[in-house]
């Protein structure tokens, strides 16, 4: 048996104490899903309103004696729909949060990301992985292993500034940023090196702020202190980087699949950078994690709902 730390219970102890977020749950038809937001609700961290084939959901609700009542149902009659009518609904101001039901992704972002009718904002939209690593005395947020396949030094910016408002938004304080590359010296061979650099001069010049930021540096001498002085690398990231950026999608979704099957990892996630939230679950996530990335979400939008009383006042 894998011992578990209690990095997630944390996260959910945290997220139960603000006020539950107004959720729209885009078609949650399949188990799995509608039990998901269900169990996130029982647990404070969300309020949801389910979009999708009413009689559909009620008949899943019924067959599984998952229960429904005073939950809000707005029907659409297929999955595209659904999309559609809870992007609306955020546009409306009726939601929060946005959750990921039974629908692919791409589904649901196509909605998302439309020019004319989508929830864009000037921030390039990322993933951030919250990574419970057994064995790793910190939380790992991996970025970005979901949604940008090769970004360039402008989205990277925004990736970086995502992850980093993220981390601070959900009570964590200052995170140590490690911009990974294969090694920790800059090189024309290796363009992702140079980028790494720049991120780094950015944050000098205020155009990344929140973090302190370090790179390039391979993955081992960014979390490891031990690694990192056996290399020479000082300063406050080398060896304690919490939130990992990553050169590429294919390169974070290997680190992120690493972590989970050998090393027994359990990744919640959310989507930053549009107008809110978005938690996207999968069908294999385990009940802790669909409430971790529920509990990460409420407590972003508990944090963003005080800076706007706060902006307002």
């Amino acid at each position: 048996m894998v011992e578990r730390s209690d990095k997630y219970e944390r996260l959910i102890a945290a997220g139960r104490d603000g006020t539950p977020a107004a959720t729209i749950v885009a078609h949650p038809c399949d188990e799995t899903s509608l039990r998901g937001a269900m169990e996130a609700a029982a647990e404070q961290l969300i309020d949801p309103v389910l979009v999708g084939p009413e009689p559909r959901i009620r008949s899943l609700a019924a067959e599984h004696g998952i229960d429904l009542a005073g939950r809000q149902i707005v029907d659409a009659p297929h999955s595209h729909a659904a999309a559609a009518q809870a992007v609306a609904l955020i546009r409306e101001g009726r939601g929060e949060l946005l959750m990921k039901g039974s629908l692919h992704t791409d589904e649901l972002m196509r909605e998302v990301t439309s020019s004319a009718t989508g929830l864009r904002t000037e921030r390039r939209i990322s993933h951030v992985f919250i990574m419970d690593v057994p064995g790793h005395a910190e939380t790992l947020f991996i970025t970005d292993a979901a949604i940008n396949i090769f970004p360039d030094l402008d989205t990277k910016r925004d990736i970086v500034q995502n992850a980093i408002d993220l981390w601070r938004g959900i009570g964590l304080g200052t995170p140590r940023v490690a911009i990974l590359s294969a090694v920790e010296t800059v090189t024309t061979k290796i363009p992702s090196t140079i980028e790494a650099a720049a991120l780094c001069k950015m944050a000098e010049r205020g155009q990344i702020t929140g973090g302190l930021l370090d790179g390039p540096l391979a993955f081992d001498n960014a979390i490891d202190p031990e690694a990192a002085r056996i290399k020479g690398i000082g300063g406050p990231v080398a060896g304690h980087g919490q939130i990992l950026v990553v050169p590429d999608l294919e390169a974070g979704n290997m680190l992120a699949k690493n972590l989970t099957f050998l090393a027994h990892a359990d990744a919640a996630g959310i989507v930053l950078g549009a107008r809110v939230p978005i938690v996207l679950t999968s069908r294999a996530d385990s009940v802790r994690t669909r409430l971790a990335s529920c509990a990460v979400a409420a407590l972003y939008a508990n944090a963003r709902r005080a800076t706007t009383a706060v902006s307002a006042a």
